[in-house]
């Protein structure tokens, strides 16, 4: 008899400690996304800790965004400055394959091709 009074009363401790506590357990969400990221340089890298993409301020003011391969070669080049902004895309031996600028003296676009034929267009 005293087991089955021992039972009832930590049973009954049990439940009031679950219904004191229940209300003060809060549930979480998934955790809120921070709404600024602020940093100098951002690197993107892989599972092998190759940087695969950069954003960061250049020393004259200059923001640069760039995209590499896998083996770490930049492919992709986006840039903004005060006179204004370019990008460059590479082909598979880093020359210029499409290079668009638009800056104060004028805007162009610049296409390559095979044997490093280029042509131009200039409004």
């Amino acid at each position: 008899m005293k087991t089955h009074r021992l039972v009832i009363t930590v049973t009954a401790i049990n439940l009031g400690l679950l219904l004191f506590l229940l209300p003060q357990i809060k549930l979480t969400a998934a955790p809120t996304a921070a709404s600024v990221v602020r940093a100098q340089a951002i690197e993107l890298v892989d599972e092998r800790g190759q940087i695969r993409a950069q954003l960061n301020v250049e020393s004259n003011g200059e923001v640069v965004f760039r995209l590499r391969d896998a083996k770490g070669t930049i492919r992709v080049k986006l840039g903004a400055s005060e006179d204004g902004s370019g990008l460059l895309l590479l082909n598979e031996s880093t020359e210029p394959g499409v290079h668009i600028l638009a800056k104060r003296t004028g805007t162009s676009l610049t296409l390559t091709g095979k044997g490093g034929r280029q042509r131009a267009i200039r409004p």
